[in-house]
């Protein structure tokens, strides 16, 4: 899939939220300073055309529908970074994290354990 733009995310993060909507809802619930409409239309439509969005007309309007869920996404970003800044290395990280004192030794310490105790998939 291709990488969104900020409006773009931040528009999915909308109707994330709304579980779909017209471009009037999103507008209503974007951070100010929000986009002029015409826009804010261009980017559903973008979204649209990369696969993020279905649409439905109703009347003379759509109404846009999420095709991609949020977790699907936020993990496909997530192993985007990996690939991207650490050679597809969760080891390496991790270990930036702990370099930049971002993440504690307790922290560590329970990601440990969640790894030890999570069951193994059938």
């Amino acid at each position: 899939m291709e990488r969104l733009t900020q409006p773009e995310e931040e528009a999915m993060r909308v109707l994330w939220q709304l579980n779909g909507g017209f471009i009037k809802d999103v507008l209503e619930l974007l951070p100010e300073p929000r986009p002029p409409y015409t826009t804010l239309a261009s980017t559903v439509r973008n979204l649209e055309r990369k696969g993020y969005l279905r649409s439905e007309k109703l009347g003379n309007t759509y109404r846009f529908t999420p095709a991609i869920a949020a977790d699907d996404y936020g993990k496909q970003s997530m192993q985007a970074v990996v690939g991207n800044y650490f050679r597809n290395s969760y080891k390496d990280l991790v270990s930036f994290f702990a370099q930049e004192q971002n993440i504690s030794a307790e922290e560590l310490k329970d990601i440990i354990s969640m790894i030890e105790n999570q069951k193994p998939k059938p």
